[in-house]
């Protein structure tokens, strides 16, 4: 039986149900996107029931008809004149990253509706994500001037040849289907039986991950790609997304576009155009850097380059870009600068270069501490007090 009622009101929701533990991200309105309170108590609950013996699953889930639209960006935006008003959540969210990736718990996400960029971080890295007819996954960040992160430079770079670079660079959006045949979900079953399956894991009353697999496996259909799909695509993303900047790839995808078959490649370049020049070069440099890093290089790497961003070390792109997308929702955003050629190589160096071991993302290096690193103990907070 349940030991706990929550907040109804909450933006997070953590309930215990026998061996099962849920967190339900609770901001319907908003499709649950993440800001610091959400962070805050999605990382007091992932502590608190890693730790506990009697927790054996742990159950990530959305209300409403997403599963997260990803950061806040009005939070960005109304922190842009503020000093570092938003490094205390962008910290705790790379620092959730890291134990998400790592958790010593079976993890399960039921994922029905959009998934996107930090609410895919919470998707990607289970053990198990199970997706629907109505999920929609996307990492659109460097269309805003942000980069890809929340730990995607990792993820996106060890997915199959260069579609990590064009999931990156484009924002363009995955189903289901897609999302299974990329390695970023595990199992498809209908939006329908989806109740029912969470109640089935919930009587389960045990972690053990064949034991789940086999109750996930009663109600999930194996599904194939449509024809259409991108990723029958992959030979041409590989030829075109596999070149050193951003200037090649669009140079190898105009040369591909009038080839027959290869309609869906004029969408690309005008999605590409219209986003930020900066953000591109930043966003393509991160992916290709995640190729040989670890989880915990990627993560400090994304820490640097989002603090950065926020400060506009190099460009305000960031916050043109949200203006245009969520503030004023012209979709007319005044990129400085406004073409790639005019992106210098050295500003992207600055926004790269890397912060002072204290003022870097504290991510464990083993397990013996393994929850070592929060925001409470950096040179950050204590500056702050």
């Amino acid at each position: 039986m349940a030991q706990q009622q929550p907040n109804p009101d909450e933006v997070v929701l953590g309930q215990e149900i026998n061996g099962a533990r849920v967190v339900t991200l609770n901001r319907p309105r908003q499709l649950n996107g993440i800001n610091d309170r959400v962070v805050y108590l999605l990382a007091q609950l992932l502590e608190k029931w890693e730790k506990d013996d009697d927790a054996k699953l742990v159950i990530f889930k959305g209300a409403g008809r997403a599963f997260s639209a990803g950061g806040d960006l009005k939070m960005f935006y109304e922190g842009r004149s503020s000093d570092d008003s938003c490094l205390e959540v962008v910290y705790r969210m790379y620092w959730l990253c890291y134990h998400i990736h790592t958790y010593k718990k079976t993890t399960v996400a039921l994922v029905n509706g959009l998934v996107m960029g930090g609410g895919a971080a919470m998707v990607a890295p289970l053990k198990f994500a199970v997706v629907t007819e109505k999920t929609v996954f996307a990492t659109p960040e460097a269309s805003v001037g942000l980069h890809t992160d929340c730990s995607f430079s990792y993820i996106h770079s060890r997915l199959p040849g260069y579609l990590g670079e064009y999931l990156a660079l484009t924002g363009a959006r995955l189903n289901a289907k897609e999302m299974i045949a990329a390695g970023l979900a595990t199992h498809f079953v209908l939006s329908e039986k989806l109740e029912e399956l969470e109640k089935q894991l919930l009587n389960l009353n045990a972690g053990d991950e064949s034991a789940v697999r086999a109750v996930i496996e009663e109600f999930s259909t194996d599904v194939q790609l449509d024809q259409e799909s991108i990723l029958n695509k992959l030979p041409t993303i590989d030829k075109c997304f596999s070149a050193e900047t951003v200037e090649e790839i669009l140079k190898a995808l105009d040369s591909e576009v009038s080839i027959d078959g290869n309609q869906w490649i004029a969408p690309v370049l005008k999605s590409m155009r219209r986003s930020s020049p900066t953000g591109l070069k930043i966003t393509l440099r991160s992916v290709r850097e995640g190729r040989k890093q670890s989880l915990q290089e990627c993560l400090k790497k994304e820490f640097g380059l989002t603090m950065n961003i926020l400060r506009s070390v190099v460009t305000g792109d960031v916050y043109e870009g949200i203006r245009a997308l969520s503030i004023d929702k012209d979709n007319a955003p005044k990129w400085s600068p406004a073409t790639i050629e005019e992106v210098k190589n050295e500003d992207i160096d600055r926004v790269f270069e890397p912060f002072s071991s204290e003022h870097e993302l504290q991510v464990p290096s083993d397990d013996s501490n393994r929850w070592s690193g929060k925001y409470e103990h950096t040179v950050y907070a204590k500056s702050s007090q």
